[in-house]
């Protein structure tokens, strides 16, 4: 069967590869697939499905019930390689793929045939030969199935076959001329240059060759599919503890013990349809998003210069479609190759500014492949290329020519699908909690071996029934591995996420909780999360003859409507009308409001009898101009038109980051010549205005207003000459406009942040979390930002890298410079190379003097760095604070560049844009109920950061819930395991009724009350542990172990050895040997065919139920992480009921309760003899947990915080004060010799770059890439150089 799409075999993680390795015998090849979005590799094999090896599969699964189908569906790779045989790759049926980074997951993929005219998508049918192909073959309807298509091929020319598969919603084919599997992006495969879009591709495809092209790039949609409830059920179900709790079931039932195994399927059925629920409302939220503006109707043109109506889901690259005046949500990416438009790229960036697009330059005259003739690149000229899931807010159209854009990408190769993508397949976030908890469990099997072959050596040697061998031998697995431990490890997670909702923190991923309890880092996105939305403006200091001003905070004034700084205020600025509403960047929309001035732009109707030289007219409201004096009525004319005061824009110079400025030429009405305006970074402002007009205190004054947290803008004016036209304006380079300028003053602004920021910020400097800004938005408002809240401390430097891709030859480079003046802290920066590398004292000081600098980068230069300086990103991400202008894609790169250096990572914002990295972090929070909401593992409904730590804190005491609970039902296991274990030493066991009492009475009772605890009022210094198999946790567990064996062991031995023991029957009269008055002889019973009634199972009954109470009191702790137990009130009131009722049924015997627990009567003196060794246990276990572990141990041997410690600088947060300090004291050094080596990578880059004298880089210097390298080597042989 010929299939032209085919999905992926395995949906469970996304990592399109880069460079795969072809593994086939003892070849090794490389092959290289390069998918646009992500750049992990894999190892590929290939297979054919072989018939006798399934054969065997399918005889194994019904000689093992089916369970053999359940491990090849938990191992992939076991399910390849046993129904498969090895192939290469070119002949596979199958492909196993497996993940080369720190996961190592399998895939596997299907490896699918279609029929096609050709191997090129691109390929021109009509010039295709008739051996090949026919030429003028009639095309197929769009809706046309691809059965249909290929045999209207196959009547017409011999069609090709060509193979591919599918693995996360990207289609690899196979190249036969490099043997190699190829990815198809869209255009840019072609390597079309600017000219060429202009000239070949502006004309639109022909049907026949739209339909070739969409059997090769599929449907142009984002298809997020929703599983049915039963395929979720399936694979809910089948999660191994399900399985497991399912074998349990079906063991008890047959061993009559149905009480506990209803109380597990309910539990388990409301566990799974809660699971299924979470799960199906995530998928339905996140189809509905992506579909509500997916598919749209479009105007597409034609070859033959005809316009038609279609479907966006037919567009393939290569299309023309038309942008419709009144705006739209672009379907597709698309270049502009004609007229202008105005988008909101918010659910890119972020940034709810309007960006201007215009047409993609067309070099002209130039001839095409010269050197003004550029590749296009959509990162280049994102300018000009409108992304999918944008939306277009205007066009504008020039001579009545329609905005006309090329397709380029579509489907899931556009912006939006890529987005979308890391949402569906996120790399998975690894904890070490989970990882311990199986290690954990396979102890506990481990130790459930032992026990079942000491059962059945036992059962034999005593000739006991094979069938009571199979159910106890069984049943002690079950015993010491508790099918309830995922209901009890729930549990905390399910208080935690309660306690969340109420105070508006809502969780659609609750296993995110426990990470939360480890973070210590957190990104923040900066507009809308930190801040308010935009600058406000604070005031002006204008500069007159080389002196500034006193500063004023309104330039509404009267005396100022006429002066150059105004004029420039209302002139310098890239703002438009939409709807009637101003609109633009925040700043100059803040900027021109401030002058109350009025903007008019050209109408449509001027503009089509025009051209785009058509003038934007700013002016004053008339309230503000000046009155002319004159009375009579002759003179009113001339009067008002000498006072109108109106300036035309000319010409604009956008602003440029590269060069920080923006340039306006502009002409006020009546006069003869032209002025420049320009405003941008103070400094370079300066460089380009007249040294005379520049205050001498212009640096003192600059300094004082950015160490307060202002945006300062400078602003300039150049009178032009008169003899400059019109038509010279437009064709002048900015170069000769930008000099010799007038320096008019300063503007300015503040970022108003929100009320709790510096608070919160200041909360989790305090818990030593460091802090790191994330946004779409420019950088120096963005360090700006950083400085004013908190996040960068006043005295801290600001290294900005500046990262330059190669060109013309040259090698990629990185320029090192200050964000501000570095001439305060230049005598403390000459105590960094004095200060001595010493011990103790000198290391506070020297981790003091070095911290005092922080990274800041754009990312573009983030984007450079990561492709050209490898070895330089984990240490730029150690120290770097503020990464501006970056990309949705990028924010996703940072947060797995600090996961590398093993942080813990959160990340909170509030936009689309925002959602990779969402989903990617440890723990991700949104303060949005919309796009991001979908992608967040938490939505808050206060729009503000301070549910950041409100969310740690209920992680923390979530994970030492899940810590206790853990510690408590391994505890429980063993105990139980003990008892049991020592009863079959006399052929007995517990009773079903003393373990249905066990498991649920105390148990399941325990479990949920004990996981109650609320967090801690404050978060502190110090995480939890990550993992269970740490130190602590297993000195605790282990002496609890030891302790509960031997007072069981102690109890057992000890009750045979007394005076009036005997073999138990129902005649026996052992209580009445005790002088105890309420004592009454009720062992007249029948005699037990299971010997679960004797004196051995009475007491080891009693001593471990206390033992059980005895941990639960020991592993459940408070401060600093959770409130103390006793606030706690159910969990204090079931301690109390059940020590109550076992001391009760104890020391005051009732046979309607001994009968029903199958309880025997003991002398009153061993019923004291029994209490005195459970308050001994007590007395024992409480002194080793709280004293010896938790004072002694802990805080000299455990202390070492494994996680980083700020605590030297409060205001600072770089990692060289997160560096193990084990300190003097001499138990360290019989505990660990090798206390300097820290187990977190970013602590150990910490302690080399602490010695390395070249680092941090020194400013105005340069760090190249020795050798622009091929793109195979890149990874391994790029090195920097100063």
């Amino acid at each position: 069967m010929v299939l032209s799409r085919a999905d992926s075999c395995n949906e469970i993680t996304r990592s399109p590869p880069v460079s795969v390795l072809i593994t086939w015998g003892p070849l090794r090849v490389v092959l290289t697939l390069t998918p646009v979005p992500d750049r992990s590799s894999q190892e590929v094999s290939g297979y054919r499905l072989s018939r006798w090896k399934l054969l065997l599969v399918a005889l194994g699964a019904v000689a093992s019930g089916g369970f053999l189908l359940l491990l090849l569906y938990w191992l992939p790779e076991w399910c390849v390689k046993s129904t498969c045989t090895r192939s290469s790759v070119r002949d596979a049926q199958v492909l196993l793929l497996r993940s080369t980074d720190e996961f190592r997951r399998w895939f596997l993929a299907r490896v699918r045939v279609m029929l096609a005219a050709g191997r090129n998508p691109f390929d021109n049918l009509d010039s295709q030969t008739t051996s090949a192909m026919a030429n003028g073959h009639t095309p197929l309807p769009s809706g046309s199935p691809p059965g249909e298509l290929i045999r209207k091929f196959q009547a017409e020319y011999q069609p090709l076959e060509i193979r591919y598969f599918t693995l996360h919603s990207t289609k690899y084919y196979w190249n036969n001329e490099v043997q190699n599997f190829e990815v198809l992006t869209g255009l840019e495969d072609m390597e079309v240059t600017c000219s060429s879009i202009h000239m070949e591709h502006s004309t639109g495809l022909a049907r026949s060759q739209q339909e070739y092209r969409r059997l090769f790039f599929g449907i142009n949609e984002i298809a997020v599919k929703v599983p049915s409830v039963f395929k979720l059920l399936i694979k809910e179900v089948l999660n191994p503890f399900y399985i497991f709790q399912l074998f349990s079931v079906i063991l008890w039932s047959a061993d009559e013990y149905y009480y506990y195994a209803m109380a597990i399927v309910l539990m388990s059925v409301i566990s799974i349809a809660t699971s299924l629920y979470t799960i199906k409302k995530q998928y339905i939220m996140l189809h509905d998003m992506v579909a509500a503006h997916s598919i749209i109707r479009v105007s597409v043109c034609r070859a033959n210069d005809e316009i038609e109506e279609a479907m966006s889901t037919d567009l393939v690259p290569g299309d023309i479609i038309v942008i419709p005046t009144n705006g739209t949500i672009m379907p597709c990416d698309a270049v502009l190759v004609s007229g202008t438009c105005i988008v909101n790229e918010s659910m890119l960036t972020g940034e709810s500014v309007p960006v201007t697009k215009t047409n993609l330059p067309n070099p002209g005259q130039v001839a095409k492949g010269s050197a003004g003739d550029s590749t296009y690149s959509i990162e280049e000229h994102k300018r000009h290329t409108l992304f999918c899931g944008t939306t277009v807010i205007q066009t504008r159209f020039y001579a009545g020519e329609p905005v006309k854009a090329v397709v380029v990408r579509t489907g899931f190769n556009t912006a939006k699908g890529q987005l979308v993508r890391s949402i569906l397949y996120p790399k998975p976030t690894d904890f070490k909690l989970y990882r311990d908890a199986y290690l954990f469990l396979l102890c506990l099997v481990a130790v459930a071996g032992i026990g079942f072959i000491y059962s059945i050596v036992l059962s034999i040697l005593n000739k006991v029934p094979a069938e009571t061998i199979i159910i106890e031998s069984l049943d002690i697995i079950t015993i010491t591995v508790p099918p309830a431990l995922p209901a009890a490890l729930t549990a905390g997670i399910v208080y935690a996420q309660r306690r969340l909702r109420r105070i508006g923190i809502f969780c659609i991923s609750p296993q995110r909780i426990n990470i939360c309890g480890q973070i210590n880092l957190v990104c923040f996105d900066k507009t809308g999360t930190l801040t308010e939305d935009g600058l406000d403006l604070w005031g002006i200091q204008r500069a007159e003859d080389g002196r500034f001003n006193l500063s004023e905070s309104d330039p509404f004034k009267e005396s100022l409507v006429q002066s150059p700084f105004v004029a420039c205020m209302a002139s310098c600025h890239s703002l438009t009308k939409i709807s009637g509403e101003l609109s633009g960047d925040p700043l100059d929309l803040k900027m021109f409001e401030a002058t109350g001035w009025i903007l008019e732009e050209a109408t449509e109707e001027e503009t089509a009898l025009h051209d785009r030289m058509m003038p934007t007219v700013v002016r004053p409201p008339k309230q503000l101009l000046p009155v002319q004096a004159g009375s009579d009525d002759r003179d009113m004319e001339l009067r008002e038109l000498q006072s109108s005061y109106e300036i035309g824009i000319v010409r604009q110079f956008p602003f440029s980051s590269a060069l920080q400025r923006m340039t306006v030429v502009a002409r006020r009405l009546g006069e003869k010549h032209m002025d420049a305006y320009l405003k941008g970074a103070p400094e370079i402002v300066t460089s380009l205005c007249k040294k005379e007009t520049v205050p001498d205190d212009f640096s003192t004054v600059l300094e004082d207003y950015t160490k307060q947290g202002f945006r300062v803008i400078a602003l300039a004016h150049r009178q032009l000459a008169s003899k400059l036209t019109w038509h010279k304006v437009q064709n002048i380079s900015r170069d000769h406009i930008e000099k010799n300028m007038d320096f008019l003053g300063l503007i300015i602004m503040q970022n108003k942040l929100k009320t709790e920021t510096p608070a919160v910020l200041a909360d989790l400097r305090r818990a030593s979390i460091r802090t790191v800004m994330v946004t779409g938005d420019n950088m120096l408002t963005a360090i700006s930002v950083a400085r004013d809240c908190g996040m960068i401390p006043p005295q801290d430097r600001v290294i900005i890298a500046d990262a330059i891709p190669p060109k013309d030859g040259q090698a990629a480079k990185i320029n090192w410079h200050y964000a501000d003046s570095p001439v305060q802290n230049s005598s403390k920066s000459v105590q960094v190379e004095e200060v001595e590398i010493g011990m103790q004292d000198d290391e506070a000081e020297e981790s003091r003097s070095q911290e005092q600098y922080h990274f800041a980068m754009s990312g573009k230069s983030f984007a450079v760095i990561t492709e050209h300086f490898p070895d330089l990103v984990q240490k730029l991400v150690l120290h770097g604070t503020v990464f501006a202008r970056m990309a949705p894609d990028q924010k996703t790169q940072l947060v797995e560049a600090l996961q590398s250096v093993d942080y813990f990572v959160g990340m909170c914002g509030d936009g689309a844009n925002d959602c990779g990295a969402l989903k990617r972090a440890h723990s991700g929070i949104s303060l949005s109920e919309l796009e991001a909401s979908v992608a967040s593992p938490f939505t808050s409904r206060t729009p503000n950061i301070s549910c950041v730590p409100n969310l740690i804190r209920e992680g923390r005491a979530a994970l030492i819930t899940s810590f206790c609970v853990f510690k408590f039902m391994a505890l429980y296991s063993i105990i139980q395991y003990i008892s049991v274990t020592l009863l079959y030493s006399v052929l007995s066991n517990l009773g079903d009724f003393q373990f249905l009492f066990i498991d649920i009475a105390i148990i399941l009772l325990i479990v949920f009350t004990m996981s109650l605890n609320p967090a801690w009022r404050e978060l502190v210094a110090r995480r939890p542990p990550s993992g269970l198999i740490s130190r602590p946790l297993l000195f605790s567990v282990m002496t609890q172990i030891l302790i509960c064996l031997g007072f069981q062991a102690l109890s057992f031995f000890w009750v045979q050895h007394q005076s009036w023991y005997e073999k138990w029957t129902p005649y026996s009269d052992a209580c009445n040997a005790s002088d105890f008055s309420n004592m009454s002889n009720h062992n007249d019973t029948e005699m037990d065919e299971h010997n679960i009634q004797n004196y051995e199972n009475t007491t080891l009954f009693y001593i471990s139920s206390f033992q059980y109470l005895i941990v639960a009191v020991v592993f459940s702790k408070g401060k600093p992480f959770r409130q103390p137990s006793y606030k706690n009130w159910p969990f204090v009131l079931s301690v109390l009921t059940l020590y109550s009722f076992l001391f009760f049924i104890m020391l005051y015997p009732t046979s309607t309760i001994d009968d029903f627990l199958q309880i025997v009567c003991v002398p009153f003196e061993w019923r004291m003899t029994m209490l005195f060794i459970i308050g001994l246990n007590a007395t024992v276990s409480i002194f080793m947990e709280m004293l010896i572990l938790d004072i002694i141990l802990w805080k000299l041997v455990f202390s070492r915080n494994k996680q980083g410690s700020y605590a030297v600088t409060p205001a600072s947060q770089s990692p060289q004060s997160a560096i193990e300090c084990w300190g003097s004291k001499w138990p360290l050094w019989l505990c660990c010799r090798r206390k300097q080596v820290p187990k977190a990578r970013y602590m150990h880059l910490a302690q080399e770059l602490r010695i390395d004298p070249d680092w941090p880089p020194k400013p105005k210097t340069i760090t190249e890439a020795k050798t622009p390298p091929s793109p195979e080597s890149r990874s391994s042989h790029i090195q920097s150089a100063s």
